[in-house]
């Protein structure tokens, strides 16, 4: 577990020592008590509050493994305990696909901190190849999602990606979900420390024991040890990122970040953490989390309620009280940086002199053809090795600079291009409504719509402009970080379902962070995403400062004039005006763990219906 040799300036700052002795002499521990009981378990609330807790309480996830290979996946899907089928299957990376009377599933693979073999590479090929229609998607989070699996092929193809070291495990469910990392650690010519075996044992020590198996909600974590703090902390459930202070590389550990229906930056802990205790720091969070945790409702259940709710002093203080039996470090925040969003695409030096080369999925969807094509690039030009980003991206390690541009040559000709437009790199999507049942409009096929336009509109935009589309409210694609966030919905209009998206701006981690501001009332119909944003960026190049980029333009405007922005750049016939749906919009917020027969189920219903013809 090595310190890397980038240059750093160090965080101001001196760091506090240790008061172990003194700690159990202060004032007693007092928990902060709601006025109405949460479900906490260490406050005496063991009674399962909602229908998922019952089910968790009745058998653990864990348990189900045994029974989808010798029981299900040999009698059919119409032999599936329903709580199996809509709760547990999802410890082991299965969630059922639209439409479910197809009786297909999707399976997601964990991949911690991103890192493949070629080997492996080949072997989600297959899978895909074999089970899947040959589609392929790159999430966010460093992992693949397969679609069209059948029961019957769960073991065999678990047998196929087990032979190469990959697993299923807690892809899903009120579990540690997969463990981010820097796409180039151990490799980057400028990291504090190559924080790989810190994500390895963080991921080793919290998947697949009883002890964490039944958490409140999925709990999302981050480790980096770049300068460029790629792994998104802010907005994961615990974010770990290096620094230097007085000399030492260690982590500063942020706490209660998510996404979803209700947005929360992660705050930090304000601890000096060295590596070596960083594991332990991560599972006393965990575990504060599974004791203290919201179970009443789904959709309050995440660690940023509890963080929110309690302070971040709070959080700290029964870790170190109740969990850690010492205190921590005292020590500064690590510093912010200009390119939390970095995407990893292009052609970069790594510290040994060699290459690596990143290219962009559009909008995450790849096949297995491309996966094949990448692996045998890695092991013609490089060592086999490639990485997932936190940007739906691959990067390919360790090309010798002699032999960059005809690895670049050959991946172009399977699609895949490091040289790529501005659009193609930047743009990102969920799985829509294509696969996904929560989804109420298509993203994949409209994102990569969108990126074709741009690129026959705009050929010469070279600012980056970092787009994100989702299905639903839900934020798999995060569209509270893009610079220009799209979220879906469908209104009937005229007797017409139709879809539209709500349009958010100028989000932005790193420096100045924040999430995106709505643009009140303006909601665009599906089919004039490409001219609106055509529009607004011809509008941006016209009034921008020397120097300025998209998101500093964005983020310069004050909430008045940004509403101008978003209004003045609608093409005709794009706008969609806020209440214009007949029998209410089905812009209705709700959480992925709660649905019932609200405008949000039916536009579900509806969607899937359309999805049908």
């Amino acid at each position: 577990m090595s310190e890397g040799n980038g240059q750093h300036p160090e965080t101001a700052g001196t760091l506090a020592e240790s008061e172990e002795d003194t700690l159990l002499q202060d004032s007693p521990l007092e928990i902060p008590r709601p006025k109405r009981a949460q479900g906490q378990w260490a406050l005496g609330y063991l009674e399962p509050l909602t229908p998922q807790e019952s089910n968790k309480r009745n058998q653990d996830g864990l348990d189900v493994f045994e029974r989808i290979i010798h029981q299900y996946a040999r009698e059919g899907w119409d032999s599936i305990d329903p709580a199996d089928l809509s709760g547990r299957f999802r410890w082991y990376g299965l969630y059922t696909q639209r439409p479910e009377e197809d009786k297909m599933f999707m399976m997601r693979i964990r991949i911690p901190g991103g890192q493949l073999t070629a080997e492996q590479l080949d072997a989600c090929a297959g899978l895909a190849r074999r089970w899947g229609k040959g589609v392929v998607d790159v999430t966010d989070r460093q992992n693949f999602q397969f679609h069209n699996l059948h029961i019957e092929d769960i073991p065999e193809a678990w047998a196929m990606i087990s032979a190469v070291g990959l697993s299923t495990l807690q892809t899903c469910g009120d579990v540690t979900r997969n463990v981010l990392g820097c796409p180039t650690a151990g490799v980057d010519a400028a990291e504090y420390i190559d924080a790989t075996p810190y994500v390895l044992a963080v991921g080793h020590r919290l998947l697949g024991t009883k002890e964490f198996s039944n958490l409140p909600r999925k709990y999302k974590i981050s480790i980096t040890g770049c300068a460029d703090r790629c792994g998104h902390e802010d907005i994961n459930d615990i974010g770990a990122v290096a620094h230097r202070v007085d000399g030492r590389v260690g982590f500063d550990v942020l706490v209660g970040g998510g996404l979803s229906t209700t947005p929360h930056m992660a705050q930090s802990l304000g601890a000096f953490v060295p590596p070596d205790e960083l594991v332990e720091i991560c599972v006393g969070i965990t575990t504060l989390f599974r004791d203290y945790g919201y179970r009443r409702t789904r959709n309050r259940a995440r660690l940023k309620f509890l963080v929110a709710d309690w302070g971040i002093e709070k959080v700290r203080e029964v870790l170190e009280k109740k969990y850690l039996k010492r205190r921590l470090v005292d020590g500064p925040p690590a510093p912010t940086t200009h390119a939390a969003h970095r995407d990893h695409a292009g052609i970069h030096r790594q510290a040994d002199g060699n290459m690596y080369v990143g290219f962009p999925t559009v909008a995450g969807r790849s096949s297995a053809d491309q996966l094949n094509a990448m692996a045998a690039v890695s092991r013609k030009y490089g060592k086999g090795r490639i990485r997932t980003t936190t940007q739906q991206k691959m990067v390919i390690l360790d090309i010798p600079e002699a032999k960059v541009d005809a690895a670049v040559s050959d991946l172009a000709a399977a699609g895949l291009h490091v040289r790529s437009s501005s659009f193609r790199r930047s743009t990102m999507a969920c799985t829509g409504i294509e696969f996904c049942k929560l989804a109420v409009t298509e993203t994949k096929g409209r994102a990569a719509s969108i990126v074709d336009e741009l690129e026959k509109r705009l050929p010469d935009f070279d600012d980056y402009c970092r787009i994100n589309l989702n299905g639903c409210p839900n934020a798999c694609a995060r569209f509270q970080i893009a610079d220009m966030g799209f979220m879906g919905s469908i209104v009937t209009i005229n007797g017409l379902t139709t879809e539209v998206f709500q349009v958010y701006l100028g989000g932005h981690l790193g420096e100045e962070r924040h999430f995106a501001r709505i643009a009140k009332g303006a909601r665009v119909r599906a089919e004039k995403m490409a001219d609106y944003i055509e529009s607004m960026l011809r509008l941006y190049l016209s009034r921008r400062l020397p120097e300025q980029d998209f998101s500093h333009f964005l983020n310069a405007l004050d909430n008045e004039a940004l509403q101008a922005f978003a209004r003045e750049a609608m093409p005709p016939g794009a706008l969609v005006e806020a209440g214009t749906s007949e029998g209410g919009s089905a812009h209705a917020v709700r959480d992925a763990g709660e649905q019932d027969d609200t405008a949000y189920a039916r536009a579900q219903r509806a969607a899937r219906t359309r999805a049908q013809k």
